[in-house]
């Protein structure tokens, strides 16, 4: 298969959407991410990547903790809609149920099947973006997207997005299992 170039703002597609929320001058904000990734296994750390301009970053600053929300694909149009408005204006903590987190005080939504509450480990400053790197204090699912004790992504049923395209997906059928599916080739 021969390659083309294309455009060098295309990313590794599909990016997992979640909602990040901190607490701004002492009330929950709640912000669309798709720029998210496990960074660290011991002890886990998530990092985020979030544009400068954005008003949960002075969140994250100001309380040095933040959480990342899993939504299941019932709840895009509010997820989208977090996107698409700023907490400078509108309060979009009211779309949601919002839970405090015990461990860190972020605010945590209670429709979402999994939420995390993350402690600031660090910020990266990037040109245009803050990547906060956060360790993972705290983990609380919905038992009922469970199996087996652990999250099952069949009855998560989490969104993607793809870029530059700017299009949610939803996941499909599983493929194969990790550190199993090469084994033959190891050989």
């Amino acid at each position: 298969m021969a390659h083309v170039e294309i455009a060098n703002n295309a990313y590794p597609f599909p990016m997992p959407v979640v909602v990040v929320g901190a607490m701004v001058e002492g009330r929950p904000n709640l912000m669309a991410v798709a720029w998210v990734s496990r960074v660290e296994p011991r002890p886990p750390m998530i990092a985020v990547a979030m544009g400068k301009r954005h008003y949960t970053n002075v969140g994250i600053h100001e309380t040095k903790a933040f959480s990342v929300n899993i939504p299941g694909v019932d709840l895009l149009e509010k997820v989208d809609y977090c996107g698409l408005v700023s907490g400078r204006t509108v309060d979009k903590s009211e779309v949601f149920t919002i839970e405090t987190g015990a461990a860190t005080g972020a605010p945590l939504i209670a429709e979402c099947p999994v939420v995390m509450e993350c402690r600031l480990e660090r910020v990266v400053d990037l040109p245009n973006e803050e990547l906060f790197i956060g360790e993972i204090v705290s983990v609380r699912a919905d038992e009922g997207c469970l199996t087996d004790g652990t999250p099952d992504i069949e009855k998560v049923r989490p969104f993607t997005l793809t870029m530059p395209d700017n299009r949610y997906w939803s996941l499909g059928a599983e493929t194969g299992k990790a550190w199993e599916a090469g084994k033959r080739l190891t050989t």
